[in-house]
This record gives C-alpha cells, sequence and structure tokens, in this order.
C-alpha cells in the first residue's frame, strides 16, 4: 500500500498504541537463555495527570526499554501507582470543603472508599496518557501500593523492624504542618528567605535589679520558654550564669545557663531564648541541660488551653497570638525595638503552609542502629550498609557526580520518622491498652492474643508514603517467598531510572530498606536525570502559569479551551485576567498537534547528563518538521523501488559478479556502520542526547540531504543492475534506519517499516509482525569503506563550492551554466565526480581547461591544484551597483559594531559573551566586505 502524501500523527498512534498491547509485545515470553533486562516505573502518584517531568522521565525509560527488548533480552517493565497519601489526602478534602463536610463528619471508612473511586478515575487517566506516549509497559504486572498484597509486606516489614529492635516509638520534635496537621519529613520542608523581623525584648532578672535583651524572629515562643543561654565566652554575660530571669508575659522563672556550642554571639545580643518543644537546635539543648518541655500548640498551630499559659492568648492562631504578644510585651515597656531581617522561611512542599517545629510522638526507624545477628549484615546499621553499596561500586550512580551527595547525605542522616496523622495510607500495625502498653502485631487478632483480656484500640496514624515506597523492589515480587521466578530473576533490578528529586526521598530508602530484608542491592545503576523546566529555565508551577500538558502538546489544543484548563477552580478574577493575558500572548493560536515522536525527539534530545531541561516548543516544531522529512524520504523510496520494477527475491539471485555497489551506496552504507556503533555507544554511556543528535544528523543531512539526492542520479541510469544496486541500497538502508530510530520514535518508525519491510524482505513473518519485536541492526564493520567516504567527502566540496558561486553571482536556482575547472591533470578521479556535480551543482557541462579566461569577472574558487569557474552572463553595471550598495551596508554595520568595542563604558559594563559576539560579528562581516571589494575591483578593472 503507498504511503499518504503528509505524516499524520495523530491516525497512526492511535492505531499502534492499541495494536502493540494487543498483540501481546509489552509482555514478555521468558527466555532463561537470554539475559534479563528488568526495571520499575517511577510509581506516579494517583493525585492527577501525568506532567512534563513523568514524560520525560519514561521516555528515557521506554528508549531504553525498546533497545533492549530489541537486543533480545528478557525485557520486564513493571508499572505501578502510588497512593500519595499527603497529596491524595489534600484533594479528597478540597472537594469535601467544597460541599462544608469535613473527613470526621464522613467517617474514616467512607472517606476511604472515596479516595479508592478517585484512584480508578485518576489511575485509568494515567494509564491512558501513558499510552498515548507510546510507553511500552508490561500492564499485566501492574500494582497499587494500597493493595492487599503490597499492604501485608507494609505490615511484615514493620513488625520485622520493630521485632529487630530497629522501629521505636518516641517524643521527639518533629515538621508540623498544621493546615495538613501532620508530620512531614524535612525532605518535604522548602526553605526560601522571606522579608521578616528581629524583635529585641527584655527579660527582667528574678530581683529586678537589672534586664537581659533577648532576639527573636519568633516572639509568639516566648511562653514556651524554659531557659536563656550565653556562651561563658562572652564576657558581657558571664557574670549572670546560674541566675533566673522573669519570662515576660508569664508567672515563672527562667535560668540563665551556660551554652557554647550553639550559641551565636554575633546574632542579635548573643543571648539565645530556649524553646525546646518548638525548635530543633533548642530542643537539642533542652535535652542536654535537662530543661522541662512545653507545648504551647495545638496541631492547628492554635495557642493551647494550659494553666502554665496566660488564659489571654488560649486558642488564638499562632500569627494573632504574635501580634497580642508584641502588643502586650511594648505597653509593658519590655519590647526594646524591631528590626528588619531576611529570615529562611520553612514551607510544606504540598501546602506552603509555615512549618512548626512540634513535639510528638511519633514512630521511627532507628537507621544508624547496628542491626542484630538474625539480620543479613548484621553489626552494621542499615545506613552504613547503604553507603557501603555505593563506596564498593555494587551500585552505580550515573552520573558519579552524585556519589559524593549520596555520601554525605547518608553520613548525615538522622532516625526516619515514618508515622504520619492522616486517614490515607497503610494504618500502623500497633495497638494500645487502657494503660498506653504498646502491642505490635500482623493483625488484630494477634494483637488480642499479647493483650490477653485487656480492651484494645488501634493506633490512628498510618505509614508515611516513602516507607511502603522503599520496599516496593521486593514488595512487588512475591517476598517473604523467595521461590518465585520473579525474585529470583528480578531483583537486583538492571537500573533505576529517576529524577534527582527523589534520590533521597525515594532512591537511598530503596537500597537501605532492600539490602536490609533481602540481602541483595535494588539495582545495579541509577541514572539520575534533571528537572523539566520552561523554555526561560524556570521551574514549571501553577503559580508561574507555564505549566504544559504532554498531552496537549501531542494532540493540540485550542486557545480557548487551553485558557479554560489553566484558569480552572480559580476565583480571584485579577488572577484568571492575568493568566488569560499571558497565555493570549504565548499562544496566540493554541498549541499544535506535534505527536508523540515530536515530543520524544525533544526530550531525548535534550536529555543531557544529570542538567535540568528546558523545555521549547520551538524544538518541538523542529522534531515534528524531521519526522515529516522521514516521511517523506520513505515515500520517495517506495515510489521509486515501485516505479523500478525491484523485487528483492530477483535481487539475491542475481550474479555476485553483477552486484557492483557505487561510491556513493557504499558510502551511505559504510556511515550507517558508523552511526548504529556511535548510537550503541551512547546507549551504554547514557548519553541519550548524543543518540538523537546521531539519529538526526544521518536521516537529515546525510541520508536525505545528499543520498537521496545522489540516488535520483544513479536512477535515471540505463544500467538495469546500477538501478537495482540503488534500489537495493535505499531500501537497505532505510530499513535499518528505522529499527535504528525505533527506540526513540516508535510510531512513525513503526508505521514506515510496515510498507519498507516487504520490499525489502518480501512478506512479513506472521511472528514478528512488528519493527519492535524485529532484531536491533548489527554492524558489520567490513562494510566501513574509508576510501568512498574519502570520495563523498570531495564531491560535497566541489557541489558546496559551485552552489556557493552561484550565491555570490546571485544566480537563480533553475538556471543552469557551465562550469570551467583548470586542472593540469584531465585524471577518472576527477572526471568520476562530473556526472553528481553536473545534476547536484545544477550545470548545464563541465569543461577541464589548461587555463581560465584571463578577462572572465567570474568569481573563482581555488583548491589545492584546481580552480573552479561558473561561465555567466552577467549585467557589470547592475551588479557593480548592487555590490557598491552591499559594501555600504557592511560598512555601516561593521563601523557602529567598532564603536561598541572602543567604548571603554560598553567594555566595562558588557557581559563577556556579549563582547565576544559583537567581536565575532566585526570579522565575519570584514570578511564579507573583503570578498565584495574584491569581486568590485574586479568589475572595475574589467571596464578598463
Amino acid at each position: 500500500m503507498e504511503l499518504i502524501k503528509s505524516f499524520e500523527s495523530n491516525k497512526i498512534e492511535n492505531f499502534w498504541k492499541k495494536e502493540w498491547e494487543k498483540r501481546g509485545y509489552f509482555t514478555q515470553v521468558i527466555n532463561s537463555k537470554n539475559p534479563f533486562f528488568v526495571l520499575q516505573l517511577p510509581p506516579p502518584n494517583i493525585t492527577g495527570i501525568l506532567h512534563m517531568g513523568h514524560a520525560f522521565n519514561q521516555t528515557i525509560t521506554d528508549s531504553l526499554v525498546r533497545y533492549h527488548r530489541m537486543r533480545k533480552f528478557n525485557t520486564i517493565w513493571i508499572p505501578g501507582f502510588d497512593h500519595a497519601g499527603i497529596a491524595t489526602q489534600m484533594i479528597i478534602e478540597r472537594e469535601l470543603d467544597i460541599k462544608k463536610i469535613t473527613r470526621q463528619d464522613i467517617g474514616r471508612k467512607k472517606y476511604i472508599e472515596k479516595i479508592l473511586e478517585w484512584k480508578k478515575k485518576s489511575s485509568f487517566n494515567i494509564s491512558n496518557q501513558m499510552r498515548q506516549l507510546g510507553i511500552s509497559i508490561d500492564w499485566s504486572k501492574e500494582y497499587f501500593t494500597m493493595n492487599e498484597n503490597i499492604s501485608s509486606v507494609v505490615t511484615e516489614v514493620f513488625v520485622k523492624l520493630f521485632e529487630q529492635g530497629l522501629i521505636y516509638r518516641g517524643k521527639r520534635i518533629v515538621n508540623w504542618d498544621p493546615k495538613l496537621n501532620t508530620a512531614i519529613s524535612d525532605l518535604e520542608v522548602v526553605s526560601k528567605e522571606e522579608d521578616g523581623f528581629i524583635w529585641y525584648i527584655r527579660y527582667p532578672l528574678a530581683d529586678n535589679s537589672d534586664f537581659i535583651t533577648v532576639a527573636t524572629t519568633r516572639p509568639e515562643t516566648i511562653i514556651g520558654d524554659t531557659a536563656v543561654a550565653v556562651s561563658k565566652n562572652d564576657k558581657r554575660y558571664t557574670h549572670l550564669i546560674g541566675k533566673l530571669l522573669k519570662l515576660p508575659l508569664c508567672n515563672r522563672y527562667i535560668p540563665i545557663i551556660e551554652e557554647n556550642e550553639y550559641i551565636d554571639k554575633t546574632f542579635g545580643t548573643g543571648c539565645m531564648k530556649i524553646t525546646p518543644a518548638h525548635d530543633f537546635i533548642d530542643y537539642i539543648i533542652g535535652k542536654k541541660h535537662n530543661l522541662p518541655q512545653i507545648n504551647i500548640f495545638t496541631s492547628d498551630a492554635k495557642i493551647i488551653e494550659k494553666d502554665i499559659i496566660p488564659i489571654v492568648y488560649h486558642k488564638l492562631d499562632r500569627f494573632i497570638a504574635r501580634k497580642k504578644i508584641i502588643n502586650d510585651l511594648n505597653n509593658m515597656g519590655l519590647l526594646e525595638q524591631i528590626k528588619a531581617h531576611k529570615i529562611l522561611i520553612p514551607r510544606g512542599d504540598r501546602t506552603g503552609s509555615i512549618i512548626e517545629p512540634m513535639l510528638t510522638n511519633q514512630w521511627f526507624i532507628a537507621v544508624n542502629k547496628p542491626t542484630p545477628k538474625e539480620t543479613y549484615f548484621s553489626g552494621k546499621s542499615i545506613a552504613e550498609v547503604a553507603l557501603e553499596k555505593i563506596k564498593n561500586n555494587e551500585i552505580k550512580l550515573i552520573p558519579k557526580d552524585w556519589n559524593n551527595i549520596y555520601k554525605k547525605w547518608l553520613n548525615n542522616i538522622e532516625d526516619w520518622c515514618i508515622s504520619r496523622q492522616l486517614w490515607w495510607g497503610h494504618q500502623i500495625p500497633v495497638w494500645y491498652d487502657e494503660d498506653g502498653k504498646i502491642y505490635v502485631a500482623r493483625n488484630e487478632f494477634d494483637a488480642q492474643i499479647q493483650a490477653g483480656k485487656k480492651k484494645i484500640y488501634r493506633d490512628e496514624d498510618v505509614l508515611d508514603t516513602w516507607f511502603s515506597s522503599s520496599i516496593l523492589p521486593f514488595s512487588i515480587l512475591g517476598w517473604p517467598k523467595k521461590k518465585t521466578q520473579e525474585y529470583k530473576f528480578y531483583i537486583p533490578y538492571s537500573i533505576l531510572i529517576t529524577g534527582f528529586d527523589i534520590l533521597f526521598f525515594w532512591v537511598i530508602r530503596m537500597i537501605m530498606m532492600t539490602t536490609h530484608f533481602t540481602g541483595k542491592i535494588p539495582f545495579k545503576k541509577v541514572y539520575i536525570h534533571g528537572l523539566v523546566r520552561d523554555s526561560h529555565g524556570k521551574k514549571m508551577s501553577k503559580s508561574k502559569n507555564n505549566i504544559l500538558d504532554p498531552m496537549d502538546v501531542i494532540n493540540g489544543i485550542k486557545l480557548k479551551d487551553l485558557i479554560e484548563k489553566r484558569v480552572y477552580a480559580l476565583e480571584d478574577l485579577k488572577k484568571i485576567n492575568d493568566i488569560t493575558k499571558i497565555t493570549k500572548k504565548e499562544f496566540p493560536n493554541g498549541i499544535s498537534a506535534f505527536g508523540a515522536d515530536a515530543l520524544r525527539f525533544t526530550f531525548i534530545s535534550l536529555s543531557t547528563l544529570g542538567r535540568n531541561i528546558n523545555f521549547d516548543l520551538k524544538r518541538c516544531q523542529g522534531y515534528r518538521n524531521f519526522c515529516n522529512k522521514l516521511w517523506n524520504a520513505a515515500r520517495f523510496v517506495q515510489i521509486n523501488v515501485l516505479s523500478c520494477n525491484y523485487n528483492s527475491i530477483e535481487y539475491k539471485n542475481i550474479n555476485n559478479k553483477k552486484i557492483k555497489l557505487l561510491k556513493a551506496d557504499r558510502w551511505i552504507i559504510s556511515l550507517l556502520q558508523k552511526t548504529n556503533l556511535k548510537i550503541r555507544k551512547e546507549f551504554s554511556n547514557y548519553r541519550f542526547d548524543n543518540i538523537a543528535s546521531a539519529i538526526y544528523k544521518f536521516i537529515w543531512h546525510e541520508y536525505c540531504d545528499w543520498y537521496l539526492e545522489i540516488a535520483k542520479i544513479q536512477l535515471k541510469s540505463n544500467d538495469k543492475y546500477c538501478k537495482l544496486n540503488t534500489c537495493n541500497t535505499l531500501l537497505y538502508v532505510l530499513e535499518t534506519l528505522l529499527r535504528l530510530a525505533h527506540p526513540i520514535i516508535p510510531f512513525i518508525t513503526e508505521d514506515l517499516w510496515q510498507k519498507i519491510f516487504p520490499l525489502k524482505n518480501g512478506k512479513i513473518n506472521e511472528k514478528k509482525k512488528s519493527i519492535m519485536v524485529q532484531n536491533y541492526p548489527t554492524i558489520n564493520l567490513n562494510k566501513i569503506d574509508k576510501k568512498s567516504e574519502k570520495w563523498i567527502k570531495q564531491l560535497k566540496i566541489y557541489v558546496n563550492a559551485c552552489r556557493n558561486l552561484r550565491g555570490e553571482m546571485k544566480l537563480s536556482p533553475a538556471s543552469r551554466i557551465p562550469l570551467y575547472i583548470e586542472s593540469k591533470n584531465n585524471d577518472n578521479y576527477l572526471i568520476s565526480f562530473f556526472p553528481y556535480l553536473q545534476e547536484l551543482a545544477k550545470l548545464s557541462n563541465i569543461k577541464v581547461v589548461n587555463a581560465l579566461p584571463v578577462n572572465s569577472i567570474s568569481p573563482v574558487i581555488i583548491f589545492d591544484n584546481i580552480k573552479f569557474m561558473l561561465i555567466a552572463k552577467i549585467n557589470i553595471i547592475e551588479e557593480k551597483e548592487r555590490i557598491s550598495k552591499e559594501i555600504n551596508k557592511i560598512s555601516i554595520i561593521i563601523n557602529r559594531a567598532q564603536k561598541n568595542i572602543n567604548n571603554e563604558f560598553f567594555i566595562k559594563k558588557a557581559p563577556k559573551k556579549i563582547i565576544v559576539k559583537e567581536q565575532e560579528r566585526i570579522n565575519n562581516l570584514s570578511t564579507i566586505l573583503h570578498k565584495l571589494q574584491e569581486q568590485l575591483l574586479k568589475f572595475k578593472n574589467s571596464n578598463n
């Protein structure tokens, strides 16, 4: 069937995304003789849709998966979805807020049911989007982190860690998100510098003889102070150490203590108020000096009702309490001064709420505690083992620059707080009796046996989402059973591909948990990529209105629909108007449909090792054009092969003596081997950008720009075998390059291969009816032909020289003119270029002469021992006038640029790259000016 005139990505993608899956190509039939390539998809959260980061990660991974599948590896790519505790709960509670109800109103059971309904819809949307992107993942192995089998493993892991003495419950200070009413990890806190103040507050001595001044950025916590610390090296205060202070606003006395490790004498006054229940450093100092720990906040950051706290502040929001406390201190004459100050403010990455350090009961994993005898690495902590696996090079981080960051984080790791005060997640397998005694068990029945006749109730907290994620390498393989085929062959996985933003959240914790529970490393390699940013390098976020939906890039979207999408759920009219205005400016015609292949190629081309990528739709347009170029090339091959009555079976039966490839055929085949070699090398180095570059250069600049043009000449030959050889080369190279490019651009290569393969090899094998199950092209080093490469290189030089001459002479592309070549040696090597040179340079004829015409005004190009001159009629008067105008124009530009370079102020203020660029501009224009002046002189001399 003949290819249609233009590439229609939508039709092709919609057909093949269903067809591949229908034929079962994504599910591997295991052949134990073949090597394994196994990996997990970083499970997307069930909170919505795929974003550009997901699409980027999955494109890189899919290219590797398709590459290894074609190399006959047992290729298994396991998909899954993460329950995303905090993120999911936020979405559901937002929906409840609209209905003016809370989770407490509907109860835990119905609340969980509501989330599961959301999950069905969300995971369906995400999996469809992945299919649209061409992700060849084994959907038969799909898991969900809240499924019963994974949940049972989560419980088993918790219980075992508790039995090994590696999980404990303790009252410690944690990051508390007052909006979510839960503890969150350090990694979920984003600290940014913001405008704030320092308040200087006087603390009177108990005998009222004097006072000391304390500087603080959080005056509301004064009611929780239990000491003021000073350094023994600060002579201003050494005489006061051990004395008591009267705590402002409270009917309490607190001591002045000596603290040398944490006091910064240069900050504020050198005196440090100590609030052990609401500051991480103060907590350490408080433990060290055995100070009381007074919690002053409720879970939603209101002042708690306690006798020790003045009643006037009870139930006040923390920031309202701050204002009242400042006002009261001022009225009492205890507020000395207020100074503007830049403060590092910690906010929850999900809610944006200011985090409150809070003293609460939580569950922790002791990551630095030596493990007991019965474990795989007894006597070593789980953090220590994870560190060893990188130091010993058992796990390779790519790029290796991440090794030092990994080691530094593990060397400073604190115990992991794994409990969260949420409803959505794995409920902690812990029960309590009326006396508060703890029973850790696999189920309530076992807990009740431990408790005897005592009434028990379950801990309402859930486990940190990253707890269940950290055990995924083995929890989805049937562990604790160790005899499953999956457990035997899949772990360690071949590679994990992930963004650097979850290196600490997920990657390190998987290494810790997997080594501890299986004795194996979870994966052999970790490829760490950057994040996707907008074209200006800014982070994509709703607040910046610069988010791009990958599905909109693939399918296109009208301006009206794009605006509606971006302002959805917004109530602020000003914000709606601003977003509408920005969107209209950036996308006046909406977003064109670029197709999945163009998007994938863009991602691959931008994926340099470890760096963030700046996504630009212009690049996407460029790769859409590339797909069109490839389509048109295939169409040209199909039409010409059919018109030559080429028959693959007949060609194979031709006497080998008659199959003599011409230099151009041998050149393109040689270059194909080198391109294959380059692509394989870059796949092994994970330099996806170089793979994209190699494919692009070969297809566009060599195969299309040169070989197809040369093939047109050879196909006009009267020699039957010349035509057949050319047809065979066209097909061989095209079919091979389709397989080379398939991992990157799967849809177009599949559709074209279905049309090209039968022309080259006859009928497609029923068992191998897709390019994705074909062999990846092998390299034949014997086909590398340096002589033909040298010959084509010289041909290109000659053709480009003629084209440059035509350009200088402003000749019409359609006009054919003669070429005179001055050469002392009229040899066969030079003559071998003539048939190609004549057609490619649009020449009427080529004449070799002993000397070029002396009085000709035509420009000349000189090579080592020959000269080229195009002979054309030129209107000297008009040409002199044109050149003079061009000289004048360029001279003005050079003079302006030179003034900048000679300007001291410009040199002082302009960035170095601007100065260099300006100098390069002058040099380039000067070269052009010199050529024009030479040409003008020729014209003037010709008049004489």
